[in-house]
């Protein structure tokens, strides 16, 4: 017997849990650095090249504050992830921490939502290679992979969905290589993606830098108001910065988990939250003051071409042309190494929702690298599907971003509650200040998610139903008693519905400008309502959370993960 209660397969060096359920054994394999880097190239992917034009046009100079906004809220958010993934390093960890602390429906709704946003990034990464590379004259005469024109428009042609199969079974190949392959190759990529960013505002400051831009033009600092501060969030600003959690859905292939974990997410969002936040001070200074003497709608200029990204369109117009090569070449290759990371972590969260009994048995199977080929090649084939009806970066961001803001929801909850329900569990990095940054951190989430508007909201509720009833029919199919599941995950229906109705009569939409002309509810008010409503759920939510003895039982399901051999660490 294993030490969990469960036992050894030797057949397929797994581990048979709760139920009899057989999941693999992954191998710890992944240090530091190459935590680190994974979180970090998830953050600085195509997202660069392509927010801080968006929300400019969205709040103007104060779009400076969309960004310091979500990164102080991210941050917050990565505190809580912080202390899960050093405390519990499990694989998909997302999805594990509430079905841990809530019970198997949680952490399937949890898990799901975590891997229908990790599953679209990677072919959204694709598209936003090969669109940035098709708008180079040369590429469109001689190798064009796009239809220009037609009802096909904006679509992936032939040799398009092509070059797309490749790219996603190159990032499919790097990760059956291992996570340890995949973490330390990625590691080189992510030095070249970050260097990229700090060159371009070096090279932007120091030939283009004006301070009047921050407050000439019409409406002074802030044309659009502090809505137009919060419109510009869903609109890239978090699509951009979202991707610290990706080092713990590696945490089950962590040498060091207990000591690595928390160091590497902090740094990861620091890095990243200060590359961005530098990146809209010099985008809002180095602009031309006559394009915006009339407003922000067109930064760049009237007649300008924003096709290769608003920094290749500044470093041509400041006669740094050797840098606008550079950030040619970084249009393929940042894409790239996100679209690399976000295959593997898909593979883990499919992963974790294997692990559950009400799933296929096989989608937690891993081959004797310790590398859970099934799952990759599930993330490849829905990659591949993706190409179909998303054709462009800019249609998934809101989308992405919801159902990440849900994902996020789940985790100071999970933290909370854990707390309570498994108090002498070792912690090797506790979050300060919890008792005010975990309901905080639940605001945020309930928050971002308010802002993508009621268009994004309701699209996302349908695909929680979606795999709810696909969950059901796992129940039913292995015949569990589910009652017990039901009472911990009541308060996801109340807030989901009351977020939804919210929405629906806020002033945020998924329009261009962000902002409804349809408000019942007035300035103001609705954050004060978003607030109020997220913290009666969020109490309620701790509350209901299982008992101890459930959690603990939970908790031993992955108990060869969290035990750590010293042979590994």
């Amino acid at each position: 017997m294993h030490a969990s209660g469960g036992v050894h397969d030797h057949e397929t060096g797994g581990v048979i849990g709760e139920h009899g359920h057989t999941h693999g054994h992954l191998k710890r394999t992944v240090g530091f650095w190459g935590l680190m880097f994974v979180s970090l190239g998830s953050i600085i992917g195509s997202g660069w090249l392509l927010s801080a034009l968006t929300a400019s046009e969205t709040a103007g100079p104060a779009a400076i504050l969309s960004w310091a906004l979500a990164a102080l809220m991210l941050t917050v958010l990565a505190l809580v992830y912080a202390e899960l993934g050093a405390t519990y390093p499990v694989a998909g960890g997302t999805g594990r921490f509430p079905y841990f602390s809530h019970g198997p429906l949680a952490g399937f709704v949890a898990g799901w939502s975590s891997w229908l946003q990790a599953v679209l990034i990677a072919p959204i990464e694709v598209l936003a290679a090969i669109a940035y590379a098709n708008s180079l004259t040369w590429v469109q005469e001689n190798f064009n992979m796009i239809y220009q024109s037609g009802s096909k428009e904006g679509l992936l042609n032939g040799l398009g969905l092509v070059v797309a199969t490749i790219g996603m079974a190159l990032f499919t190949g790097m990760n059956l290589a291992g996570a340890h392959f995949m973490a330390e190759s990625n590691s080189i990529v992510v030095i070249w993606k970050t260097a990229v960013p700090l060159l371009a505002i070096i090279v932007i400051a120091a030939s283009s830098f004006h301070w009047g831009n921050f407050h000439s033009g019409e409406g002074g600092f802030m044309p659009y108001g502090i809505h137009g501060v919060f419109a510009a969030l869903p609109l890239g600003v978090v699509f951009a910065l979202q991707g610290f959690e990706q080092a713990v859905q590696l945490a089950g292939e962590a040498r060091d988990p207990k000591k690595d974990m928390s160091r590497a997410i902090i740094v990861a969002m620091a890095i990243g939250g200060t590359i961005y936040v530098l990146l809209q001070f010099v985008f809002i200074a180095a602009v031309n003051p006559v394009d915006i003497a009339q407003g922000w709608a067109s930064p760049l200029g009237p007649n300008a071409s924003a096709d290769q990204g608003a920094w290749h369109t500044l470093a041509v117009a400041v006669g740094a042309g050797w840098l606008a090569a550079i950030i040619v070449i970084d249009g393929v290759v940042s894409p790239a190494g996100t679209g690399i990371v976000y295959v593997g972590t898909s593979a883990r969260l499919s992963y974790a929702l294997g692990e559950e009994r009400e799933m296929p048995a096989m989608l937690a199977s891993v081959n004797k690298k310790g590398t859970p080929v099934v799952s990759i090649l599930l993330a490849f084939v829905i990659g591949l599907a993706a190409f179909g009806p998303f054709p462009q970066w800019s249609k998934l961001v809101n989308v992405v971003t919801g159902t990440t803001a849900i994902m996020y929801a789940f985790a100071p909850v999970s933290l909370a509650a854990l707390r309570r329900r498994d108090p002498d569990r070792p912690r090797t990095y506790v979050m300060p200040l919890s008792s005010i940054l975990t309901p905080a951190a639940f605001c945020f989430a309930s928050l971002l998610l308010y802002w993508g508007g009621f268009q994004t909201l309701w699209k996302i509720d349908l695909a929680l139903i979606l795999g709810v009833i696909l969950f059901a029919i796992g129940v039913a199919v292995v015949k569990t008693d589910w009652r017990h599941m039901i009472r911990p995950a009541l308060w996801i229906l109340p807030w989901l519905a009351g977020m939804t109705l919210i929405a629906a009569f806020g002033r945020y939409t998924s329009e261009s400008n962000g902002v409804s002309d349809r408000t019942i509810i007035g300035n103001w008010w609705d954050l004060l309502i978003i607030i109020a409503f997220s913290l009666v759920i969020f109490y309620y939510a701790v509350s209901v959370a299982s008992s101890t003895e459930r959690v603990k039982e939970l908790v031993e399901v992955d108990h060869d993960q969290l035990v750590l051999e010293p042979e590994l660490v």
